[in-house]
């Protein structure tokens, strides 16, 4: 994906961007750049995917202060601004589907359907298992393969876990841009203490929440919450799918979203 970079707010962030034709826009996970998207775009040939680095991940700078959730929906709709995006479907994966909820809530008229892959609601979300939870809190699997074969498994489930050929994959896609530890940490604070519970109920959008019913992380509850308080949301559930279900297995869950938000 093509790479420029805005001022926000003192920020320096990359925006990368790819194809022609409708927009969609990608909100990647924690840590995660847009560069991570590869696999799942490549079955959206006839999109305009739209993408950014969040603040301490990719080419973004780094912030001396954690951003929060809130914030980072208005720095969504600074990059939709800057691409002369009016409105646009929208997919949010894990961290990223925490901004797509706030950014669905206080930018209602930029979005056109609304899609949550494995992700929850913050506060007041099903925890995941313990050893997931652990991992998640160091960015040392964006820089080490071993430490990355050690707890793929426990913390991202599905093929990633069963697979020895797709965790490789999954690991080498990490290491080109890692976060930075400071950088990293500051995203984990910026989602302390946000929570979606209460206003799930006013996204006006159609609403597809997708998730894996093999993932360690954000267990499946949570989605089946998310889509029972969402008025207009529906629910898919893969089989045996893990948390990275949109890298694992594209060919299984693109042709569902791509019906979902149009191919073209």
């Amino acid at each position: 994906m093509k790479g420029e970079f805005i001022e926000w707010r003192g920020l320096r962030i990359c925006v990368s961007e790819h194809g022609r034709g409708r927009p969609l826009f990608l909100v990647p996970g924690i840590g995660c750049s847009a560069e991570m998207w590869a696999p799942f775009i490549d079955y959206f040939p006839s999109r305009r995917i739209v993408s950014f680095d969040a603040p301490g991940a990719g080419r973004s700078s780094t912030p001396l202060c954690p951003v929060p959730i809130y914030s980072l929906a208005a720095l969504a709709a600074a990059v939709l601004e800057d691409r002369g995006v009016e409105c646009t479907d929208v997919i949010g994966f894990s961290y990223g589907g925490a901004i797509a909820q706030q950014f669905a809530y206080e930018y209602p008229e930029r979005v056109r359907r609304l899609v949550l892959a494995a992700t929850n609601c913050g506060l007041g979300s099903f925890f995941g298992k313990p050893a997931a939870m652990a991992a998640m809190a160091t960015p040392l699997r964006f820089y080490s393969a071993a430490y990355f074969e050690c707890v793929a498994a426990d913390v991202y489930g599905g093929l990633t876990g069963r697979d020895p050929a797709k965790r490789s994959n999954a690991s080498g896609a990490r290491r080109p841009l890692p976060p930075s530890s400071y950088g990293y940490a500051m995203q984990l604070l910026g989602g302390v203490g946000w929570s979606s519970w209460a206003f799930l109920p006013e996204i006006p959008h159609e609403t597809l929440v997708v998730c894996g019913d093999d993932d360690p992380l954000v267990p499946v509850a949570n989605a089946r919450m998310l889509a029972s308080r969402i008025p207009r949301a529906r629910l898919e559930v893969v089989e045996r799918a893990g948390h990275l279900l949109l890298w694992d297995e594209p060919e299984r869950v693109a042709p569902q979203i791509g019906k979902f938000v149009g191919w073209g």
